[in-house]
Parts: C-alpha cells; structure tokens; sequence
C-alpha cells in the first residue's frame, strides 16, 4: 500500500521574529498573474514621481574664504579632506564630515591657479600669481609655529595649473611651456613647447602614468610622453577649451571642457573627431571631473549650472543650481562616488549629492531590497512616454531657459539654411558635415 505524505518546511511560512512581516507563498508563474505588467507599470511611474519628489540634491555649503574660489583638490588618501585655493591667494583645508575648515594659509599673493595633493598625502602643491611653486606639509605646525611651505620654486613666468604623478615623486606644471619637475631640484627636468603662447591646464593620465595632456591658447589640446623630449600630438579645435579630465577606467579617453559650450570626448588614439559631443550648457565651461567608476563626469559652466553627463549621453542627466550660486569655476567628484563640490565667484563651496534622491545614511535591507527594485522598473520601463516625461523633466531658472531656447532656434536656422543651399546647389559639390567633424580643424602629429 503507498501513502503520500504532506512535507512542509516550517522556514517557508513562520516568521523568525513577531515583529518580521508575515511570509506569503507565492507561484511566479505568469499565466496566473495576467495583469503583472499593468502593476508593474503603475509602480515604476509612482517610483519615477517619487525620485523627483525626493530629489534635493544640496547637502551643505562651506563658506570662510574672503574672494572667488579658483581650484579645488581632493586628499589622495582621505575622503573627508578637501582643499582650495582662492583668487586672493589663501588656500583653506576642509573636513567635510565636521563641515568646517582646519588651516587656513596665506600662500601666495594674487590668484592661487592651481593646487594638487601629493600622491601619498603627505603634502601639497601650489602655484599662483606671483611666479612660484610651493609645497607645503598637509599636517598642521606645531603649538606657536608660523606656517612656513616645506620647499619654494621661484619660476620665470606665472604658471597657470599643476597636477601630480600618481605613483612617483615627479609633477608637471603649465604656464608659458610645460615642465616636469623632480621634487629634489629647484629647475624642471624636462620641458615642452610647441609656439604656444601659454597653457591653461595640464593633467597626467591616471592609468598610463607616463602619460599627459594639456589644453594650450591657440585652441589646442596637447598630449606628451614623459619619456620623450617632444610633444606626441595635438588636435586644435574651432575655440578654446578650457580644462580637460583623463577616464579613470579607461586610459584612452580623456574629455575637455570647451567655449563654445560644449563638452568633447576624445579617444586618444583617433583624434580626428570625438566620440562624443556633450550639449546642454548655455555658456563657457570651465572645468569637468570624472566620477571614480568612469561612468560619468560633472561639469561646471559660466551660466552658474553644474550638469552630470553620462561617459556617453549627448545630454546632461541632472542640473544643479542655486539662486546664490554665482558663476562655476571649479568643480570636483568625491572618491567615493557619493558627492560632488563645486566652487564659485561668491566664495561659497557647495556640497551635493551624485545621485539627487539618494538617502544618506544607513538603510535597512527592506529599504535596500525596495530601492534596488524600483531602480529596476524604472530601467525596464524608462522608454515609456510618462514614465520619461517624469524622469527628464527639470526646472531651469528663467534666464537659463530663455538662453537654451534661443541657442535652439539659432541651430535650428543654421540647419535649414545648410540644407536650402545644399538644395539649390549642384549634387555632391556641399558635402555633409557630422556634428562631430564641425569643431576639429587639424590634427598635427
């Protein structure tokens, strides 16, 4: 005789605590959930709607400088440590997690144009105005000691930018030429110069370390090998870019921020047109920072907006603006991919979030496991009319509105008119010319 026996398992349906939510079997398959998607749909519209009720993406602001901010610096080897330099030659150091300023120092008279850390966090560097180079200790001076830089490099001209080697002591700055310096002597080791009357930026190339790249006054981006004695190559583009910022992930993409309001991300391999055009900005920008995953990359602009761009996107993801924020001139993204600081003409650095609904602090494995599964059904169903509607949509201040509106009209025109000529023109003799092609002038090797 054969009898069946019922086996349950007591873990599938018994609560581990009187305060657990109760456990609810369920059958996935889908011939018994016919309206599945129906319900799935309204969730990630509700999901959409309340990521942008939540979106407050200012967490605080430092304020204690007495002029405009002009360059910040992250700490190599701590998150909380921030440093900057203002246009009256003070540079303060910040812990963002008190919020407040540790030193402050008096280092150079006039602007303060650049300033980096060392790779191992020991000490810093600063150019500025008055035509020097100044390293000085990132721990503070003993009780009734005056601060005094570790090492100073009286140079010839003004030397607009500086950047670190990420592994040796060597760095490089730009001014009239760009020099790589040995922190050992007081004269630059090696230096490169292509008639360009000065530089405005230079960067070494995080992954291939003996790599760099500068943007140089007759619209040019440079790249250089430190182990040769000449420049590798350059592409001039139609106006000048301002900064420019090296993948962290990928070692041959590197983007510059450019006045014609526009991003441009290059593959340094093929310089003869970028990978991408990043549009959006209505004015000048003048300084972008990868994100430390590579994915994305923030911008700062003269029309007082910071966007994030994905690595890919034509179009920003997110615009952050205050009414107090002044004009962006510097701009940096946290190491641990959590924040963003930016600094501006009224003296002010922000702090913001990355992700502007994301909650701060420690959430619960419900709240993770609710979050993760909303995230997945807005990507599932982020090409829906309303679902993208809600999730694009952002309020511009007035002035910034007007200003894409017109620049909108503008290419409108200038489309059509291409297009009427080439139509009343004889075939083949107006040739058509990609978005990409229209900025690059010459690449000169």
């Amino acid at each position: 005789m054969k009898v069946k026996v019922l086996c349950r398992n007591p873990d599938d349906y018994v609560r581990e605590t009187t305060r657990d939510i109760q456990r609810v079997p369920r059958n996935y398959d889908p011939t018994l959930h016919p309206f599945e998607v129906t319900r799935e749909y309204t969730r990630a519209l509700n999901a959409t709607k309340l990521e942008r009720i939540f979106a407050k993406p200012f967490v605080a602001s430092l304020d204690g400088h007495r002029d405009g901010i002009n360059c910040l610096a992250k700490h190599t080897k701590s998150l909380s440590v921030v440093l900057s330099g203002a246009c009256d030659g003070e540079v303060k150091i910040w812990n963002l997690s008190k919020r407040e300023c540790l030193r402050t120092i008096q280092a150079h008279e006039g602007f303060v144009r650049g300033i980096c850390s060392r790779f191992c966090g020991s000490s810093f560097f600063t150019v500025g105005d008055d035509q020097t180079i100044k390293q000085w200790n990132m721990e503070p001076p003993g009780c009734g000691l005056q601060e005094e830089p570790l090492n100073t490099i009286l140079g010839k001209a003004v030397y607009t930018g500086i950047d670190h080697h990420q592994t040796e002591g060597v760095f490089a700055t730009c001014g009239q030429t760009v020099d790589i310096w040995d922190e050992q002597r007081s004269s630059p080791i090696r230096s490169f110069s292509w008639g360009v009357d000065s530089f405005s930026c230079v960067r070494y190339n995080p992954v291939e370390t003996q790599l760099l790249a500068s943007c140089a006054s007759d619209r040019s981006v440079v790249l250089y090998d430190m182990r040769e004695s000449a420049p590798l190559r350059k592409v001039i583009m139609k106006l000048r870019s301002n900064t420019l910022c090296w993948n962290p992930m990928e070692a041959y993409n590197f983007t510059c921020s450019n006045e014609d309001y526009n991003l441009y991300t290059y593959d340094m391999r093929c310089l003869d047109v970028p990978v991408t055009v990043h549009m959006d900005h209505v004015s000048a920008v003048l300084d972008v920072d990868y994100s430390p995953t590579g994915k994305e990359f923030v911008s700062a602009s003269f029309d007082k907006t910071i966007r994030i761009f994905p690595k890919n996107g034509r179009h920003s993801r997110e615009v952050y603006h205050t009414k107090r924020m002044q004009h962006v001139i510097c701009v940096k993204w946290s190491a641990d991919n959590k924040y963003i600081l930016s600094g501006s003409d009224e003296m002010n650095i922000r702090l913001w979030k990355a992700n502007a609904s994301e909650k701060l602090g420690l959430l619960t494995q419900r709240e993770k496991a609710a979050l993760n599964y909303n995230q997945k059904l807005r990507d599932k169903f982020q090409h829906h009319p309303q679902v993208r509607r809600i999730a694009r949509h952002r309020h511009l201040p007035r002035d910034i509105f007007k200003q894409k509106r017109e620049l909108h009209v503008m290419k409108e025109a200038r489309r059509r008119k291409e297009q009427n000529v080439r139509k009343h023109s004889k075939p083949g003799s107006i040739p058509i010319v990609t978005e990409k092609e229209k900025h690059v002038v010459a690449i000169v090797e």
